[in-house]
């Protein structure tokens, strides 16, 4: 038997979010006996894993977002709709969003996550997130703006300064896109940029608890710091980032 979107019905369940947890369920639900609609304010699912090769220029965004109608235009009973959801009417079991309001009988959220700035309003207004393919590609823009600015450096020590990439956090991402600066450094910089001392560029990697990747095993975060030190970057343990000001990082031990 074929379920139907058109079938009204069927119970009606509403997702919010076409990230993994939204697009699996999405795939379970498959010509299920309920009428399923999916909420994105994008048209396309995102591979955050590899959202620091964006960052880094390894990958173009199209590599890592697939359009959510090609996934499920054949799954009889789901349908899509582009839309950024504004508020929840839990009483009246609807979803309100900037193309309408959609009714349900069941509310999956899976929304997703934002970049936690701990109330820090000085890092959220000065850094770069990392969450979503804008934010990557605006965060490549800025560090290919930032080679180009330290070839026109008048002095060494503006060169350094533009070369300095600090990264605050030490999950999966921070090594990511750590270890990916350090092969632009030792690849790219030398083909690429051949005017600037290579040696210019540091690459630092400030986390706050005792070892990287706190999720992982003991010896996953053993490894990563002993590679990516190997690999030229500066890592820092139990480091907090207070604020930033007058374009300087200030740490909580009063380094700078």
């Amino acid at each position: 038997m074929t379920y139907k979107y058109s079938d009204e019905s069927l119970p009606k369940i509403v997702i919010i979010g076409g990230g993994f947890a939204g697009l699996e369920l999405i795939k379970k639900l498959n010509n299920k006996p309920y009428r399923v609609t999916l909420l994105d304010k994008n048209n396309y699912h995102t591979f955050q894993p590899l959202m620091y090769q964006i960052a880094s220029a390894g990958l173009t965004a199209e590599s890592i977002a697939f359009p959510f109608r090609r996934k499920i235009g054949d799954y009889p009973n789901i349908n899509f709709r582009l839309a950024e959801v504004q508020y929840i009417d839990n009483a009246n079991k609807k979803v309100q969003t900037n193309v309408g309001d959609f009714s349900y009988d069941y509310l999956v959220i899976a929304a997703g996550a934002v970049t936690n700035f701990y109330g820090n309003t000085s890092i959220e207004a000065a850094s770069l997130p990392l969450k979503s393919i804008p934010e990557a590609l605006n965060m490549r823009s800025a560090i290919l703006h930032k080679f180009e600015r330290a070839l026109v450096s008048d002095s060494p020590e503006a060169q350094k300064k533009r070369l300095n990439f600090i990264i605050v956090g030490g999950g999966p991402t921070g090594v990511e896109l750590a270890g990916a600066l350090a092969e632009i450094k030792t690849n790219v910089v030398p083909h690429d940029y051949s005017e600037l001392v290579r040696d210019n560029m540091e690459i630092h990697l400030l986390e706050g608890s005792g070892r990287l990747l706190a999720t992982m095993s003991e010896k996953a975060s053993t490894l990563a710091k002993k590679y990516l030190e190997k690999m030229g970057v500066q890592v820092s343990l139990n480091t907090i980032v207070k604020q930033f000001e007058n374009d300087e990082l200030i740490l909580s031990s009063g380094e700078k």
